[in-house]
């Protein structure tokens, strides 16, 4: 079976076309700029081939689509014979809330409940839904399937998720930790217990998703019992512009000093703040790592920030957890970067915890990068967020043939 893979943002489509049970990717891309004043432009590739990027016009998700769909079944770049080949799709849907703890057949009143979340992901949620709707006027009959970011940490026990707020806040409006990246903390402990051959209802681990937005979670077997992101993606780890956790009254604090409104401080924390903010040079890893290499004070003492944030969460979670299995670092930053993960490690030391620096600094792909000495094994694995939900996409709709 061919799944189309669908990741819509408000002006964005990123795609990927998967075979499965093969799990083979046979063509993929990105839609950007889609409903901008400027033409939108797409990339395309299948196989070991990449095309031109090209210019098209692309008001809307529909028209974004309707370039995919072309793109796949003709001309110099067709991948499939028709789009009738296309068996099923899979969609990245930011915000499930309570409603969804694990993956959907996408049905009427599964759209209604996700328009019904937006209110909780406002800038995903609508475009999640305009991809499935074009989608499903694209392809008629062809099932979609709902992959929800917050599903896999649908399992948090309630003293991990709730808030110390007045209960009624939870009752009325679902005021509680939610937790995102699921679909990337699903996919590495999966991988993770498959390699290092722990049953997946027995393991026991902590992983670790760093990139330009980051969370952490603790995995007991098999399930997530607690992440650092909460009601929204805002909380946990300093990001690359979101602050991570701050002190609440700091919110009112800047209204009142700076004469900040509630839209001005939203953009100041989730937007400007991070190590964009704090370093004053950029938002990505690597130029913050590069200015911290040639002496900028703040860069250096950013990355520390950063690094500092991220090894509290995993000595918290290691103190909760019955046991820990592994340590995983994955997404982009926790895959590419054996000095940040040095760095990160190095403060872990107190619990045992040692890199073995060649293992750290060499190789590709899931590897143990641990010292033998260590407490806790230490795992780079890549993450593949499109093939967990192919996987998934694939699955539930196998099961509803």
């Amino acid at each position: 079976m061919y799944v189309l893979v669908v990741n819509c943002g408000s002006s964005s489509l990123k795609f990927q076309l998967i075979e499965l049970p093969e799990e083979r990717v046979v063509a993929k891309g990105l839609v950007d700029r889609i409903g901008q004043k400027v033409s939108a432009q797409f990339s395309y590739s299948s196989g070991e081939r990449s095309f031109p990027v090209a210019t098209v016009d692309a008001p809307d998700h529909p028209a974004a689509l309707g370039h995919v769909i072309a793109a796949l079944t003709s001309g110099a770049t067709a991948v499939l014979r028709a789009r009738s080949e296309i068996g099923a799709v899979g969609h990245r849907v930011v915000h499930g809330g309570e409603k969804f703890t694990g993956s959907v057949v996408i049905t009427e009143e599964v759209l209604r409940c996700i328009e019904e979340c937006g209110a909780l992901a406002p800038l995903h949620n609508p475009a999640n839904l305009a991809g499935i709707r074009a989608c499903m006027e694209a392809l008629p009959g062809v099932p979609n399937v709902a992959v929800f970011d917050t599903a896999f940490h649908q399992t948090m026990p309630p003293h991990a998720f709730h808030y110390a707020l007045p209960y009624e806040l939870y009752e009325q409006d679902r005021i509680r930790r939610y937790g995102f990246h699921g679909t990337s903390h699903k996919y590495v402990t999966e991988t993770f217990a498959h390699i290092a051959g722990i049953p997946l209802d027995r393991v026991c681990c902590i992983t670790c998703h760093l990139g330009n937005g980051s969370s952490l979670a603790a995995v007991e077997n098999g399930h997530s019992v607690d992440t650092s992101m909460g009601f929204t993606p805002l909380a946990g780890v300093v990001m690359g512009t979101r602050c991570g956790d701050i002190d609440p009254a700091l919110v009112f604090h800047l209204m009142k000093v700076k004469g900040l409104g509630a839209e001005q401080l939203a953009d100041l924390l989730n937007k400007g703040s991070g190590l964009l903010g704090f370093s004053g040079v950029s938002s990505d890893m690597r130029d913050v790592l590069q200015a911290a290499q040639q002496g900028h004070v703040r860069a250096a003492l950013a990355i520390e920030l950063w690094a500092y944030s991220i090894a509290k969460y995993i000595g918290s979670y290691a103190a909760i957890l019955p046991r820990v299995d592994g340590i995983i670092f994955t997404a982009g930053i926790g895959e590419n970067s054996a000095l940040l993960r040095a760095v990160i490690c190095e403060k872990l030391r107190g619990l045992g915890i040692l890199l073995d620096p060649t293992a750290n600094e060499r190789g590709k792909g899931a590897r143990c990068i641990s010292a033998a000495t260590s407490r806790i094994s230490i795992w780079v694995i890549p993450t593949n967020e499109e093939l967990e939900i192919a996987r998934e996409t694939f699955e539930l709709t196998a099961r509803h043939e």
